[in-house]
C-alpha cells in the first residue's frame, strides 16, 4: 500500500504495523538458537493502537456518510428533473442552473468521499492533494455558475466577489498545473 500523508517512504502508519524483535547471540539467525523473540508492547503502544483503530473507524464512518449523501442527492436530483420535465419548468433557465448547481455539489461530495477514502486506504499524498485541488476547482466553478450580481448590496461588492472567485480559480488551476508538471503527467506536444 502507498504511504499516507506526511509519512516518509517506508514509515509505518502506526504501531500496529511495527514488530519489535530482540536478537541476541543465543537467538542468532545462524540456527544456533530458538529464533527471534518479540517484546511485549508498552502501555503507550497499546494506547496508540487503540486510538489508531478509533480514528480508522471514524474515517470509515465519514466515508459512509458521504456515500449515503451522494446517493440521496442523486435520487433527489433525478426526482427534481423528472418533476420539472412533467411540469414544463425544465425550460426555465433558473431551474436548469439549479440542477447544474446540484450536480456540481454532488461532484464535490464525490471528491470529498474519494479524499476520505484515500486517507483510509493510506493513499499516496500526491493523489490526496490532487483530489483536494479537484474539489476546490469544482466548488469554485459551481460558485461562478450560480454567481448573481443581484445578491450583493452594490455592484462594487459584486465586482470584488467576482475578482476573488477569479483569483481563487486561477490559483487552483496553477496548483493543478504545477502538480501535474511535477508528476510528469502534462500532455506534450510532439513536432
Amino acid at each position: 500500500m502507498g504511504q499516507g500523508p506526511g509519512r516518509p517512504t517506508g514509515a509505518p502508519r502506526s504501531v500496529t504495523h511495527q514488530v519489535v524483535i530482540a536478537m541476541d547471540d543465543a537467538n542468532s539467525p545462524d540456527g544456533s538458537g530458538a529464533g527471534p523473540t518479540t517484546t511485549a508492547p508498552t502501555i503507550a503502544e497499546r494506547y496508540a493502537v487503540l486510538t489508531d483503530r478509533f480514528v480508522h473507524g471514524v474515517e470509515l464512518a465519514a466515508a459512509t456518510v458521504f456515500a449515503v449523501l451522494f446517493a440521496i442527492g442523486v435520487i433527489d436530483l433525478s426526482l427534481g428533473i423528472l418533476a420539472a420535465v412533467r411540469s414544463g419548468a425544465i425550460t426555465d433557465p433558473n431551474v436548469v442552473i439549479g440542477f447544474i448547481d446540484t450536480g456540481l455539489l454532488l461532484l464535490i461530495v464525490v471528491e470529498v468521499y474519494q479524499t476520505v477514502l484515500a486517507y483510509v486506504q493510506e493513499g499516496e499524498t500526491r493523489r490526496i492533494v490532487r483530489l483536494i485541488i479537484y474539489t476546490g476547482v469544482i466548488a469554485m466553478v459551481r460558485k461562478a455558475i450560480i454567481f448573481r450580481t443581484s445578491e450583493y448590496a452594490t455592484e462594487l461588492d459584486a465586482l470584488y466577489a467576482a475578482a476573488a472567485y477569479a483569483v481563487i480559480i486561477f490559483g487552483l488551476v496553477a496548483l493543478l498545473f504545477a502538480e501535474r508538471a511535477h508528476s510528469g503527467t502534462l500532455p506534450t506536444v510532439e513536432d
